[in-house]
């Protein structure tokens, strides 16, 4: 991560606005993850290294979109019906032997090339075939169901841009401009721990004082989700020393380092001076609820992201921060979440100059505009309401009040895990 230009962020001053934060990361980093060339078949969920150049037309040719008769737009009326006699037959995968003479039609199925010169195509139930001809309607439009070659992608054209992820979409794209083989970034390789004297493992003994650590399964999912290669280095003690040693053990093989736990201001929370004991710190404390105690910085040459403990507040703040900066070290496109608008059935008091994600369920009111409720407990705990929650309401920093029926921004969860 390269060093910003100044100490802004040391602890005490103002709260980093979320919006801020989101340009740093994307302003200031690069990718890390190395290219390599894979199969086709291999490069589901990978981000593409290069630009994508269609080498040929999609499709190769012009041809029919339905199953009908083509004909030359001039042979038709231009008022009332139109018989042609019906001159060849083609289908899908073959070709006419030769040029269809003009002022006829030739029976076509759907993928079939067009034949030399003739450019629409009527569907076959919009047609009557009358013995050796056939009647077509009037009112048919020039270039109607018929596919020009390079319609889809034209040969040198832009196909996919760099740091596209390559969704099952992608993938069917390029393989229908024919190629085996595409230029992607290798897995980020990211090392996550959790931090804390009250975490027990789950499956193993777990004392009366403790809880069974949830976060770092939660994490490596998020970030198995994005295509990262995940090394799960367990539960790091409230020990300053310690940690540092883990982490400086960690960063020479891996991108990236995450923990979960240990940034706040307590004095069992070491993380913060376990960071600048082996590296620098270039952000703490973003202006974000829940998850305010957000750590920023590098351990060598590594990046490292250091969320709170809560486990409402690790999703929260992996989301809003971690996804982005997963995101430039792969060398993706920066995508924001989409967001779409619901109006409010809950009434809620925010401070200001934070920006608030709230756990929200979803139904359609009876009037039929989607509607969003407030789950009943919103501790940063509080876990089940994430498994429960719809969608997260946004709440900018100028908010302080939602009443029912305003109009609120709401981010599914579906569309962001």
């Amino acid at each position: 991560m390269a060093q910003l230009s100044d100490d802004c962020f040391a602890f005490g001053g103002p709260l980093l606005p979320l919006d801020e934060a989101v340009a740093l990361i994307r302003g200031r980093l690069g990718p890390v993850a190395a290219e390599e060339r894979l199969p086709l078949r291999q490069c589901l969920d990978r981000v593409l290294a290069e630009d994508l150049i269609a080498p040929v037309d999609v499709p190769p040719f012009a041809n029919s979109a339905v199953d009908g008769y083509a004909v030359r737009f001039a042979d038709l009326a231009a008022a009332g019906e139109t018989a042609l006699p019906v001159a060849a037959r083609v289908a899908a995968g073959q070709r006419l032997d030769g040029p269809a003479p003009p002022g006829t039609a030739v029976r076509i199925f759907t993928g079939a090339p067009m034949p030399d010169g003739f450019d629409t195509v009527m569907m076959q139930e919009d047609a009557v075939l009358d013995g050796d001809r056939v009647i077509l309607r009037p009112g048919l439009k020039r270039g109607a169901n018929a596919r020009a070659a390079g319609e889809d992608v034209a040969r040198g054209s832009l196909a996919l841009p760099a740091g596209r992820r390559l969704r099952p979409q992608e993938i069917g794209l390029a393989a229908s401009l024919g190629l085996t083989v595409l230029p992607v970034r290798r897995p980020l390789r990211v090392a996550i721990f959790s931090t804390g004297d009250e975490l027990a493992e789950p499956g193993g003994e777990r004392p009366p004082q403790a809880i069974y650590d949830s976060n770092r399964f939660t994490l490596a999912a998020l970030l198995a989700r994005m295509g990262c290669r995940v090394t799960d280095l367990g539960i790091l003690r409230d020990s300053r020393d310690g940690i540092a040693a883990a982490l400086a053990a960690a960063a020479p093989d891996h991108d990236l380092i995450l923990t979960s736990g240990g940034v706040s201001t307590g004095e069992e929370d070491h993380v913060k001076a376990a960071v600048e004991a082996q590296g620098r710190l270039h952000v703490w404390r973003v202006g974000i609820k829940p998850g305010r105690p957000v750590a920023l910085g590098q351990v060598g040459e590594t990046a490292f992201a250091g969320l709170p403990g809560n486990p409402v507040a690790v999703m929260v703040t992996f989301l809003c921060l971690v996804r982005p900066l997963v995101q430039r070290l792969q060398g993706a496109e920066p995508l924001d979440p989409p967001r779409f608008p619901v109006r409010a059935g809950f009434d809620y008091r925010k401070k200001k100059d934070r920006r608030e994600y709230v756990r929200v369920q979803l139904h359609t009111a009876a009037d039929g505009t989607l509607e969003a409720v407030k789950f009943p407990r919103e501790g940063a705990g509080i876990m089940s309401s994430m498994v429960a929650a719809d969608a997260l309401v946004e709440l900018p920093e100028e908010c302080t009040r939602v009443a029912p029926g305003d109009p609120l921004c709401c981010l599914p969860l579906g569309l962001l895990l």
